[in-house]
């Protein structure tokens, strides 16, 4: 089985540092939901593990997320695409919980779902955090420049290049590496 997990917000979407809190501030990025469909019709299955903590702080309701994702699983649909399984953290960080990446406890709950080893996984985030806890599951993390993704490639360079990690543009430019390997 081929395997893809997927960050959110500044992916898939346009990121916010007020928090995506409705289907109205849901906006995909560019290219992202077709890069899904490509990645989908090539063999892929796709799961989102994603940091909600919006949740936590109560911007949005759960009813709000859930009404996000059905709407991002309708678009995806009209591309002939589906995403398997969407897992949240829906804490703040001062919780201190094991879901909330850079904890690996999302990633966690996709192996258990998925029952494989994500050895080897391809998981694309914009975030250090998001690339930690891929390491931590011995995934193979990718960074995307969309969202924090630029800002993360300046602060995190040298680790980057130490651990090997990938950095691509956006989601389409991993779909396309991806679906040439």
């Amino acid at each position: 089985m081929k395997l893809l997990v997927l960050d959110r917000d500044g992916v898939i979407n346009q990121d916010s540092d007020t928090y995506i809190k409705s289907v109205e501030e849901w906006l995909p990025i560019p290219g992202s939901l077709e890069a899904m469909a490509r990645l989908y019709q090539g063999g892929f299955r796709m799961a989102i593990a994603s940091n909600q903590s919006g949740l936590g702080r109560q911007l949005f309701t759960i009813d709000d997320l859930n009404a996000i994702h059905r709407r991002m699983a309708r678009d995806l649909a009209s591309l002939g695409c589906q995403v398997e399984a969407i897992f949240f953290c829906p804490h703040t960080p001062e919780v201190k919980c094991f879901c909330r990446k850079p904890l690996p406890g999302l990633l966690h709950e996709v192996a258990s779902r998925f029952q494989i080893d994500l050895s080897g996984v391809p998981c694309v985030g914009d975030s250090w955090r998001d690339l930690e806890a891929a390491i931590a599951v011995g995934a193979s993390p990718i960074l995307v420049r969309s969202g924090k993704g630029q800002q993360t490639q300046a602060a995190h360079a040298l680790n980057l290049i130490s651990l090997d990690i990938p950095v691509y543009a956006d989601l389409a430019e991993v779909a396309d590496q991806l679906l040439v390997a």
